[in-house]
């Protein structure tokens, strides 16, 4: 069953197929970008000096023993918008419930940039992820890999002792 959900959620095409498809998720990455730099006004300078940067407006996550969440996302570079990406997630273990949740990744050099082009960039569920809140991108500590994690909870429950992780996918424009 983890097999299953895992091929699953790759099956997904990372670029909206229509105009509406793309033009909900700009829209969805604008909502997101405005309400979390509301919450944290350090936010855009910090994504400004960042190399490269990826929003994922809305991560779905579901799980009842077996796990998986699928999200779609713009990245940016140099304050432009250069392509479209996707996040993945499968797990297993103990864990029941669903929440959704905004994750931004802001890469702070071409090398941690490269892998997630590159496809090489996995995550596991432990990766440290600072929870938006007023001031937390002036205080964040840099993550030794080249990039670090803003996540913004949005709802849902999830109860969780899990293994596996996330992975992304990348398409330029």
């Amino acid at each position: 069953m983890f097999a299953t959900t895992a091929v699953l959620l790759a099956g997904c095409t990372t670029e909206p197929t229509t105009d509406t498809g793309r033009e909900s998720l700009d829209s969805a990455v604008q909502r997101t970008m405005a309400k979390l730099s509301d919450q944290d006004p350090s936010l855009p300078g910090y994504l400004g000096n960042a190399y490269a940067y990826v929003v994922f407006p809305t991560v779905g996550k579901g799980a009842f023993v077996v796990g998986g969440g699928y999200g779609h996302g713009e990245v940016f570079q140099g304050g432009k918008m250069i392509g479209y990406a996707d996040i993945s997630q499968a797990t297993v273990g103990a864990q029941v419930g669903a929440e959704a949740f905004a994750e931004i990744i802001a890469f702070r050099n071409s090398d941690a940039f490269s892998q997630f082009k590159d496809g090489k960039l996995a995550l596991e569920t432990t990766a440290s992820a600072v929870i938006l809140k007023s001031g937390a991108a002036t205080t964040t500590v840099e993550n030794k890999d080249g990039f670090v994690i803003f996540v913004d909870v949005k709802g849902g429950a999830m109860a969780e002792a899990e293994v596996g992780g996330q992975s992304f996918s990348y398409q330029p424009l």
